[in-house]
């Protein structure tokens, strides 16, 4: 309901704003916020432990006037694509199962989870474009990674995987982040059809932070730098915000 009402804001902002922006041929100023979605393969240590991320999140940012784009970039990582195996194997019984409190088969759940933020410095490029202010969009950043595995068991009570016992499964990880996209963003003259969309990159350079893996008690936690890389593409829907034009005021 929460991401529904995000939406209706936004849409609300733009049917706002289409009565202020008619630029022509014209490079404004302007800020820009944005809704968005990704799609990512993992890639080198991130790809040994998950596959295909979604990506949801936002943009906030100011576009100059020589099409600089200057702003803040964040997304929510979520997947169920979970290539570590044997996690659990400790913790089933002879017949190879695990039971919850109650002795009844436990069903256990497994997601991939976590986030970036980022600071991003852009230039929008008005070739191939209806207007001075749409075209190819590029942009790069660094910023915050973090991410773990996710473990639900539903209802059920299992005691091994409860509360703190959980951070000895999780795989807890963050680091420093970068990114790149490249793209196309259109503006348009007036009207609601303003996206954005291309491919996109990062490479986070993290740290496993917890002390033990349950999974492997007689291993030490690896403490060297990871390279976690996500590949994939992104779209978004973007409500420039203009300036009114000032009214015309006539006095006889």
């Amino acid at each position: 309901m929460k991401i529904y009402f995000c939406l209706f804001i936004a849409f609300s902002l733009q049917v706002t704003v289409w009565s202020q922006r008619k630029f022509g041929d014209s490079i404004i100023g302007t800020p820009w916020v944005g809704i968005q979605y990704g799609g990512n393969w993992s890639k080198a240590d991130l790809g040994d432990r998950y596959g295909f991320f979604n990506h949801l999140g936002m943009m906030a940012g100011y576009k100059t006037k020589r099409n600089w784009v200057y702003g803040l970039d964040g997304n929510f990582m979520f997947g169920s694509q979970i290539r570590m195996e044997g996690l659990f194997d400790g913790l089933k019984d002879s017949y190879g199962n695990i039971t919850d409190v109650n002795g009844d088969i436990a069903n256990i759940l497994l997601f991939s989870r976590g986030f970036n933020v980022n600071l991003m410095i852009g230039k929008v490029f008005p070739v191939f474009s209806l207007n001075e202010n749409s075209g190819i969009y590029i942009h790069g950043g660094v910023g915050y990674l973090q991410h773990k595995l996710r473990i639900e068991s539903n209802d059920q009570v299992i005691p091994s995987l409860e509360l703190d016992y959980k951070k000895g499964y999780d795989r807890f990880t963050s680091g420093i982040n970068f990114h790149q996209f490249v793209g196309y963003a259109f503006l348009a003259n007036q009207g609601i059809v303003n996206f954005y969309g291309g491919f996109y990159a990062q490479q986070g350079l993290t740290y496993n932070r917890r002390e033990i893996f349950f999974d492997r008690p007689d291993e030490e936690v690896p403490k060297g730098q990871r390279l976690d890389v996500q590949i994939g593409f992104k779209l978004g829907w973007f409500i420039p915000v203009y300036q009114r034009k000032p009214k015309d005021y006539y006095f006889d």
